[in-house]
């Protein structure tokens, strides 16, 4: 039985399992909420797009804001990936995870010189800079520090990637990227930047795109422009291509990577550049899971209410996009058991802390544990300490084998992030006038 395009998460004598791991077992064992990831899922991902994209000069980084566990960083690392980051933190994650500066990509639209500093001290691979300004300051700081930088202008296409609005970063009214006059403009002007050397064009318009036709129009945009500058001298090599590919999350039709890769041949063929692909959701969404536990059923007189141990702490995509997760329970439910509509709920003080609304579901029962499907991408990497909660554990699977990757932190670790200046630590007494 496949779950959402993986057979990593299946039911085993009537027992949802990760791979060959008993999730009810691993439920008792650390407590619930906690993520699950499949690493045999993680690997068939990446190797699908090593597949379709033989026999290309292409280079594959992997989106380490998707999910930032170390653990699922190396796992593709050893496969032969490096890393696209958005932050000197996602960085200095994937250089601890093993991942070679050199295979490192550093993208965003807000770089602080502090960043960029430690980035070029690292030695990385690219800088996709975004803007004028950024470019300018990127420029003074490897020049501080006697380099050069290596750059890639992200280009802005205008093009709608037709995804949800608020995961578009393509057309121009988003923050991202660089119109392609402007663009233009500034390759011509590289000179007037001694601290760096424009070695390439990238695009990036958008997360979660089910069409081949945004990319077809974007990439051949690219193309053009990286084909027209280069006549005019502009010592170009390299195209970054981004990611954006969807998942299944419910009844979506995926692109798939096959023709996703065939189109970046017909656009790119007879063309002199490496190329670099930043995969992220398409790589570790569907390989894994948060399990919780339902701590009440609440009747009202219109409405059921599911209370689960997790939250919008643990998992925004509900709230933030309206997103829409399978959720099922551990215990496979009888053939023909009869399906009730609830509303599924975590504990937080905000009505928007729903995963599911009127949603049919088997009978369910206080205590009773739930797999939340397809929140291997942008759950924990997005989860927070909000209400004071603690962040949820991440487990590993391979095979029969279990492994925390990130434990459950402790009250005292929460309480101590904090700490009381003077004034409060000594005797309050009563505060006299002035």
């Amino acid at each position: 039985m496949t779950k959402n395009g993986t057979t990593a998460f299946h039911y085993l004598d009537g027992n949802l399992h990760a791979e060959r791991v008993d999730l009810a077992v691993l439920a008792h064992e650390v407590g619930t909420p906690f993520f699950c990831y499949a690493a045999a899922a993680l690997e068939a991902s990446y190797h699908a797009y090593a597949k379709a994209l033989s026999g290309l000069p292409a280079r594959i980084f992997y989106a380490v804001k998707a999910n930032s566990n170390q653990a699922v960083i190396a796992t593709f690392g050893r496969l032969g990936a490096g890393a696209d980051v958005v932050s000197e933190g996602e960085m200095r994650r994937a250089l601890a995870a093993g991942i070679p500066a050199q295979a490192i990509v550093f993208a965003g639209v807000g770089k602080t010189p502090a960043e960029m500093a430690a980035a070029l001290d690292a030695g990385i691979l690219q800088f996709n800079v975004e803007s004028l300004p950024e470019l300018e300051t990127l420029s003074r700081v490897a020049q501080q520090r006697g380099t050069r930088a290596p750059v890639a202008l992200r280009v802005n296409p205008d093009v709608d990637a037709q995804t949800h609005r608020h995961i578009t970063t393509g057309t121009a009214a988003n923050k991202f990227g660089i119109d392609f006059d402007q663009a233009r403009a500034i390759a011509g002007r590289a000179a007037e930047f001694p601290g760096v050397e424009i070695v390439g064009l990238a695009v990036h318009i958008g997360s979660q795109l089910t069409e081949i036709g945004p990319y077809k129009t974007a990439f051949e945009r690219l193309v053009s422009l990286y084909g027209e500058l280069r006549s005019q001298g502009v010592p170009l090599s390299r195209l970054d291509f981004g990611g954006g590919l969807g998942i299944a999350y419910k009844d979506e039709a995926p692109l798939s990577i096959e023709d996703y890769a065939q189109t970046v041949r017909q656009v790119t063929r007879g063309l002199d550049a490496e190329l670099a692909f930043e995969p992220g959701r398409s790589l570790v969404g569907n390989a894994g899971i948060l399990v919780t536990r339902v701590v009440y059923v609440k009747e009202t007189a219109s409405r059921t209410f599911l209370v689960i141990d997790a939250a919008m702490n643990d998992l925004l995509r509900p709230m933030l996009y309206e997103a829409w997760h399978a959720i099922e329970p551990l215990r496979a439910p009888a053939s023909g058991s009869e399906l009730k509509a609830v509303d599924i709920v975590g504990p937080i003080c905000e009505s928007t802390d729903t995963f599911a609304r009127q949603r049919l579901m088997p009978a369910v029962q206080g205590g009773d544990l739930l797999a939340i499907f397809s929140t291997g991408a942008y759950g924990a990497a997005m989860s927070s300490t909000y209400n004071s909660r603690l962040l949820a554990p991440e487990i590993l699977v391979r095979g029969d084998s279990a492994a925390v990757v990130r434990a459950r932190r402790s009250y005292r670790d929460l309480i101590e992030q904090d700490s009381l200046p003077d004034w409060l630590t000594t005797d309050p007494g009563i505060p006299k006038e002035a």
